[in-house]
């Protein structure tokens, strides 16, 4: 195929281990010539959500769930997700609240940049699954405005559930330290378009972690469900896709040599096992069953979970099927 043949698509991607060999060239889509943009998260999935900026990105798995069940979408998913983590470790609490365990959290007042955002979805689910605490249980402030929001002016609370507009004035941040809230889910300081916190948090006494050991957390939750959270997958133009069905596995095939680079440069493979704490005498499974792989079959439990949580707390009216999400040509991979 002569470069005059190549498709061109502009590509928009988080800059993280997973994704560079594709920000910088080193990894190439067969038949397509990929411009690509490294862009905050909070910022690429609102620019994709509200103006459909680029022809492939990465995309929120919680906000393309709620989106479907709307109707159909502008994109497509393939099952590439560059993005992995125990989120309800992240969660931050104020000294001065006196939270020392999860179930401290009922009738608190928590902050999130999104409610809908996929980290806080599975915050909340480990929340009500792990420690009996439901949504509906806490007062919930949400940084982003309606013009920033991934839910953009449709955004409404689920039934039963409270959720605080933080006015511009102020944000998560400023609000942690002054004590008008008692914790975060997930709290995001980066400079983006889209989240408003600057302050570092990360040595501030006034703050510490609900789980002080973070990695023991995670191993107790992945030891317990086999769960290991996908925060992001990659979504594409569905219009393009219709027009050139064969960009589904071109591009799904440079996502998974991306990925294969990246374990080749730094063994990576194993290192989600080795913070998950699995003993060295699993190692051989651990080269069998790498825990961030791509593709339906090796995430269809983790998934199936997500589409379950967005239903089960109000922000579909129903459980979106995985048929609905990817793309035809992906969903025996």
């Amino acid at each position: 195929m002569s470069a005059a043949d190549r498709l061109e698509l502009s590509i928009a991607l988080s800059d993280n281990e997973n994704t560079r060999p594709l920000l910088d060239g080193v990894v190439k889509a067969e038949g397509i010539t990929l411009f690509p943009t490294a862009v905050h998260p909070s910022e690429m999935f609102w620019r994709q959500l509200k103006f459909a900026d680029f022809d492939v990105s990465e995309m929120s798995m919680s906000s393309l769930i709620i989106a479907t069940a709307r109707g159909q979408t502008p994109w497509v998913a393939l099952p590439v997700f560059t993005s992995r983590e125990f989120f309800h470790t992240r969660t931050l609490v104020t000294t001065a609240s006196g939270i020392t365990k999860p179930s401290e959290l009922r009738g608190k007042r928590i902050g999130v940049p999104e409610y809908q955002q996929t980290a806080a979805l599975w915050a909340r689910g480990a929340l009500q699954h792990e420690f009996g605490v439901a949504p509906n249980e806490i007062t919930w402030f949400m940084e982003r405005p309606a013009e920033k929001s991934h839910g953009g002016e449709a955004f409404a609370p689920p039934p039963g559930v409270t959720v605080n507009r933080i006015p511009p004035t102020t944000n998560m941040g400023e609000m942690l330290i002054k004590g008008e809230l008692d914790g975060t889910l997930r709290y995001i300081s980066n400079n983006n378009l889209v989240d408003r916190s600057r302050l570092d948090l990360s040595s501030d006494p006034r703050i510490k972690p609900l789980f002080p050991d973070r990695a023991a957390e995670g191993r107790r939750y992945y030891a317990k469900t086999g769960i290991y959270p996908i925060n992001h997958a990659v979504v594409v133009r569905r219009a393009l896709l219709e027009r050139h069905p064969w960009v589904a596995l071109n591009l799904y095939t440079a996502f998974a040599k991306a990925r294969a680079e990246v374990v080749r440069r730094g063994n990576l493979l194993l290192k989600p096992y080795r913070e998950l704490g699995l003993i060295d005498g699993e190692t051989q499974k651990a080269l069998a069953t790498d825990p961030m792989a791509y593709g339906i079959k090796a995430s269809r439990t983790v998934l199936e979970t997500i589409a379950q949580y967005n239903f089960e707390q109000g922000l579909t009216p129903r459980k979106v099927a995985l048929e609905e999400l990817f793309a035809p040509q992906t969903l025996d991979l």
